[in-house]
């Protein structure tokens, strides 16, 4: 019998793994998503989603999902015991404009986001296998061959490990994770129902001598995501009674109390990046490739557009374009995990709460690198005049797996996946403007011939 085959295998099914399935489906990719665990995780963990994430959201047609339960940070407000002595923002507040339509972090449990994801999955004929294990890889020139938990060999083109930090994947291909683990800096993470605690406000205690707590409402829930700092040496418990007991030492309040442990984990702090994101066939992405400080909400944000990145190249490279294409995963999101690792450990090391346009990750380019052509930039959203007299928005064009090609003039050329619109200015002139699936500008030329030089690299 011969063994299954498939385009891609995406070992992981978090938020990264997912959004690259999603990706892959739309783009009529076949893929198999294989999840160890028996079950979706219910944890809030990463709970606060980028404006640019919100945009790669938009783009994969599930924003509406998001923002119809998501909501802005509210304030966080300092006690000792009863107490207010501080208030401030973590984001300061803002309002949607042409360019910028999703100004703000917006607070979207985890284990949400991966159900949204699912459900796009679902609609485009994927879903996960859980319970499922990547127990070995083998790799030949031609493709890679996955022995699964359950037995099974597979055979794909490709494989993508988003299988978290500890990836077994990289771990077995010997692709170090340098950085790293602050053993002493560990904090209890859990989601907590509570009575007695108004939901209008990021609640934060701190008792000297005793340490720090803090809860914060999970939006579109009745429960709440405690954080907690540990000493050294203070082995957390997987129980109600355990996390009451702190809560209630730290925060010293009688009137409130926890009523239900949903899940828990121990985080300790880990600042780590791949020294490759590649090795012959398979892929790193996500924590599997760096892995962050909590601080400025940066990991699963930078995972979800490592899988925004790596999409479409997969998805032209099997369909014919150049293998070389696939290099420039790396070359592009590397360095934005490193500068991302930088800023988070930043934040980190001076506790500061406060969040600027420098994490929202609006400003990441891929100027300079080798598939930049005269580019490399985020393109904004906004309206554009079309040559007909017409008006539409940016993104409207933008939305799906297609390239995009603003002109001044009618484009002859044959490339498939290739939207020509002729538009006025800022993208029109006498310029040919093409911008990538991943809403960054390829190349902007005024040359018909250095713009077929481009589309035959990655089309």
């Amino acid at each position: 019998m011969s063994e299954p085959t498939t385009d891609v295998i995406v070992a992981g099914a978090g938020p990264t793994g997912l959004t690259l399935a999603v990706d892959l489906a739309r783009r009529g990719v076949s893929c198999r998503v294989v999840e160890q665990a028996a079950q979706p995780s219910g944890g809030s963990k990463g709970k606060g989603l980028q404006p640019r994430t919100q945009e790669v959201f938009d783009d994969l047609g599930v924003i509406g999902r998001v923002l119809g339960v998501a909501t802005p940070y509210p304030p966080l407000r300092f006690r000792l015991g009863r107490v207010p002595v501080w208030q401030t923002r973590m984001h300061r507040p803002a309002r949607p404009t042409d360019a910028v339509p999703y100004p703000t972090v917006m607070m979207h449990p985890q284990w949400r986001t991966e159900a949204v994801l699912r459900e796009r999955l679902a609609e485009l004929g994927g879903k996960v296998e859980y319970g499922t294990a990547l127990t070995g890889i083998e790799q030949d020139a031609h493709g890679v061959r996955a022995t699964l938990g359950t037995g099974e060999t597979v055979r794909a083109r490709y494989l993508v490990a988003a299988d978290g930090g500890k990836s077994p994947v990289r771990k077995s291909l010997g692709i170090g994770f340098t950085g790293e683990t602050r053993e002493e800096e560990r904090a209890a993470l859990a989601d907590v129902r509570a009575e007695g605690l108004g939901r209008d406000h990021i609640h934060a205690w701190a008792r000297p001598g005793k340490g720090f707590v803090a809860l914060y409402p999970m939006a579109g829930t009745d429960t709440f995501q405690l954080l907690a700092p540990l000493r050294p040496g203070v082995v957390p418990e997987d129980t109600l009674a355990w996390y009451q007991r702190l809560f209630a030492e730290r925060s010293m309040l009688r009137g409130v109390r926890l009523t239900e442990l949903l899940w828990s984990s121990l985080y300790r702090v880990n600042i780590r990046l791949a020294d490759r994101y590649r090795s012959g066939r398979v892929f790193l992405a996500g924590d599997a490739a760096h892995v962050h400080s909590p601080a400025g909400g940066q990991g699963l944000n930078t995972g979800v557009q490592d899988a925004y990145n790596l999409g479409w190249k997969l998805a032209r490279v099997l369909a014919g374009a150049p293998e070389e294409l696939l290099d420039t995963y790396e070359e592009e999101r590397r360095p934005v995990a490193a500068r991302m690792l930088g800023l988070s450990t930043d934040l980190h090391d001076k506790k500061s709460v406060k969040r600027d346009e420098e994490t929202y990750q609006l400003s990441l380019s891929y100027r300079g690198g080798s598939l930049a052509g005269h580019g490399g930039d985020r393109v904004p959203d906004g309206r554009v005049r079309l040559a007909d007299g017409t008006e539409a928005r940016m993104f409207d064009l933008l939305r799906g797996a297609h390239f995009t090609l603003l002109s001044a003039e009618p484009w002859n050329g044959s490339a498939p996946e290739v939207r020509a619109y002729r538009v006025a200015e800022p993208y029109g002139g006498e310029r040919y403007t093409l911008i990538r699936p991943d809403g960054h500008v390829g190349i902007s030329t005024s040359s018909a011939d250095e713009l077929a030089g481009y589309l035959a690299m990655v089309v």
